[in-house]
């Protein structure tokens, strides 16, 4: 009997799958209290292991799988931290996605959104355009989940795309040679599916030019959209979905225009330079010094005029005193936070977009806009195959 288990020993329990969580498990209950089981799908009877005083158990077996189930594409799917739902259709995650949105809304932000939520999706496969590898004793990979374990990668990875898989192959290669630096530990591959940008994220010692020449890594990758070009330097944010740029940036700018605009959190410029061309003056912030770089070159290659402000952005939001006519705003994912907000209700700008790669922080700081509605509520699914969702959320000043 089940209330007859102790959750408290690692043994297995049986338990019946309630739903999905942001985060990538799925909850479920065992003598009335709420643990989370990974790669499971709603309804679904499996058998888990629990340790004493973790909410977060280990699957063990599927005892009546969903009939939604599906076969995963990769091999080293639940072994490798990279994949949290291969085992579910590609609508069947979308739909999902939409319900962990409403529920982080309503949860965290206690806003009860009624209205449509749009969908924006891509190819679930093949689509990312930069990825980070770890490596150890002569072999390159991902972390297991919740470890620091090496998944060796010996073939493609099936949301990576092709040119982004070649480059793993031609580092695994290069791997095997006596001029490789054994003493990298992780490194990041970024890709427009002509040029590869090499970026070393931990090392022991600094890595030589003559790696990267080696490598034949473009040292500022060009990343080309239907808004112009993009230059990207190694440690500059550029969105690792390659088929759905264009869609984003439409998504969160769409017919905007009017005299002045602000965009907050800048990066190279993604949403900067196509506001340039709807508003007659467009403010960018931007902290990073390298993203700073490559936003002033995306600007003056475009031919574009746009004034540059590098800092933070509540430092630069804390001198301003005229309001914008639109505000675009694309934070990390700590999201805006209350000093922001509270210069935004300040400016009361008639028109703010958020786009947010984290629906709980999205849905803290949309409880404390009290002065804007939203208008249109957009899910991107910039990264299927994974919990990970993006929100664009178009608010007007009520």
């Amino acid at each position: 009997m089940l209330g007859e288990t102790s959750i408290l020993n690692d043994v297995s329990s049986e338990v019946s799958i309630d739903k999905w969580v942001y985060g990538g498990d799925s909850m479920a209950r065992i003598e009335g209290r709420v643990v989370f089981v990974p790669f499971v799908l709603p309804g679904e009877i499996a058998k888990v292991r629990l340790k004493d005083g973790d909410m977060h158990a280990e699957l063990a077996e599927i005892v009546q799988p969903a009939p939604e189930r599906v076969s995963p594409t990769c091999p080293l799917f639940t072994r490798c931290g990279g994949c949290h739902y291969q085992h579910a259709p590609y609508e069947f995650q979308l739909a999902r996605k939409v319900d962990i949105l409403r529920e982080q809304l309503r949860r965290v932000g206690k806003i009860k959104w009624e209205g449509e939520v749009g969908i924006i999706s891509g190819p679930p496969l093949g689509y990312r355009n930069r990825a980070q590898f770890h490596l150890a004793n002569g072999k390159i990979g991902y972390l297991a989940p919740g470890s620091h374990d090496l998944v060796p990668v010996d073939g493609e990875c099936p949301i990576s795309s092709p040119r982004l898989n070649q480059a793993l192959a031609g580092m695994r290669d290069r791997m095997t040679d006596r001029r490789f630096p054994n003493f990298v530990q992780s490194l990041e591959l970024f890709t427009d599916e002509t040029k590869v940008q090499v970026n070393i994220l931990e090392t022991e010692r600094p890595v030589a030019k003559s790696f990267y020449e080696w490598c034949q890594s473009t040292v500022a990758l060009e990343y080309a959209t239907t808004f112009g070009k993009f230059r990207v330097s190694p440690r500059s944010f550029f969105q690792v979905n390659r088929f759905l740029v264009d869609q984003l940036v439409e998504a969160a700018i769409g017919d905007a225009s009017g005299n002045n605009a602000l965009d907050l959190y800048a990066g190279v410029g993604l949403f900067t330079l196509p506001l340039a061309r709807k508003f007659s003056k467009v403010a960018a912030i931007e902290a990073g010094t390298t993203a700073a770089r490559d936003l002033e070159v995306n600007a003056q290659e475009a031919g574009l005029v746009i004034q540059h402000l590098q800092g933070r952005v509540e430092d630069h939001l804390a001198r301003m005193t005229a309001t914008p006519d639109y505000i675009v705003a694309d934070p990390p994912r700590a999201g805006l936070g209350k000093t922001v907000v509270s210069h935004l209700a300040r400016l009361k700008s008639p028109k703010l977009t958020i786009v947010s790669c984290d629906p709980a922080t999205l849905a803290r700081d949309l409880a404390l806009l009290t002065d804007y509605k939203i208008e249109k509520l957009t899910l991107i699914d910039l990264f299927p195959q994974t919990y990970h969702l993006e929100t664009v959320v178009q608010l007007r000043r009520s």
